[in-house]
């Protein structure tokens, strides 16, 4: 080989690696910046970016990756970018597996439980048990079927939560309340795709407390992605901080609880936080426990939520597993403002 040749096979070496070790600099940044911009909210992208967003803590997880392969590849600046990559998609991740600041609280402990009973084959006598041993004194059920109705019953879960507010359907579309505490009907949500019942109780003491049991249909088509943004925002915002001051401790506190269809990296979801909530699970550090399709081929999610107001004190989050389901049962302790 001449010189000449060799300095031009050297120049194509150099120009396949500077390509390789940027093209995953592209790759996970492109993905950082989706995120980072809320791409469920971006009318270009939306559709396709709701389901793969929710995916994004495991490309977190392998965000090493092009930072290795840009230093194997000895080109340092590819390294350095993909290392401010990694740092940006960490920054948005782990803070929900660490917890949060706490408000100071001092209003009556509320223990709320939520469950998706996957078209009502979730075994009743699990969620009697997590009743009783959580001591819930609110259950939300998703996918609640009449057969779901009968069984649940059946096994007891009147005799522990009297009170009820539910709208059984087929399928998945049902859902309901059962309560410890005197409930009332509150008017449904107008457009909804999926029964999302609501309904006020009255806390021993006289305290009022809203409840929504939650389910969006999935955004995994175009027609499901615009009904599930639509579910979403027609979802109560919580009562804000002048009206809380204007009507004493005694304004009523919002919990919104069930299978959102969506995780903390959808802006849709995090839109809905903005307007007073937070997310129990991330305040509490549990924010990155999966809570769906864990029995599945695919990764499992952080789809199911307990939405508080942001006044509230979270003192306890608990993920527990449920048979006959794809969902496991999220368990909340709160103490209101």
């Amino acid at each position: 080989m001449t010189e000449g040749t060799a300095e031009g096979a050297g120049r194509r070496n150099g120009r396949w690696r500077t390509a390789l070790a940027w093209t995953g600099v592209g790759a996970w940044g492109t993905w950082t910046l989706v995120r980072v911009a809320g791409g469920d909210r971006l009318p270009a992208i939306g559709v396709l970016a709701a389901p793969a967003l929710a995916v994004t803590p495991y490309v977190a997880a392998t965000a090493p990756i092009p930072i290795l392969l840009a230093v194997l590849l000895r080109r340092w600046r590819a390294a350095i970018v993909a290392g401010a990559v990694a740092a940006g998609l960490v920054a948005v991740v782990l803070p929900r597996g660490i917890g949060g600041d706490q408000p100071t609280a001092h209003g009556p402990v509320v223990r709320i439980l939520t469950a998706n009973l996957m078209f009502g084959e979730a075994d009743p006598n699990r969620i009697i048990q997590l009743v009783r041993s959580t001591n819930a004194d609110i259950v939300s059920l998703q996918e609640f079927t009449t057969e779901a109705v009968t069984r649940l019953e059946g096994a007891g879960l009147t005799s522990l939560l009297p009170y009820k507010v539910i709208d059984p359907r087929w399928g998945a579309a049902g859902s309901g309340l059962y309560s410890r505490y005197p409930m009332q009907q509150l008017p449904p949500l107008p457009r909804t795709q999926m029964a999302m019942p609501q309904a006020e109780l009255t806390l021993p003491g006289g305290r009022r407390l809203e409840v929504t049991a939650v389910h969006p249909v999935p955004p995994i088509s175009a027609e499901s992605f615009h009904d599930w943004k639509r579910d979403l925002g027609e979802l109560p915002s919580a009562r804000p901080p002048a009206a809380a001051s204007a009507n004493g401790a005694s304004g009523p506190v919002r919990i919104l609880a069930g299978d959102f269809n969506a995780t903390l990296d959808h802006a849709t979801l995090r839109k809905l936080i903005g307007r007073g909530y937070a997310d129990a699970a991330d305040r509490a550090g549990e924010g990155l426990t999966p809570t769906w399709g864990l029995t599945e081929p695919r990764p499992p999610l952080t789809i199911d939520h307990v939405l508080v107001d942001r006044r509230c004190r979270v003192d306890k989050v608990e993920i527990h597993d449920l048979p006959g389901s794809d969902h496991r049962a999220l368990f909340a302790e709160l103490r209101l403002p």
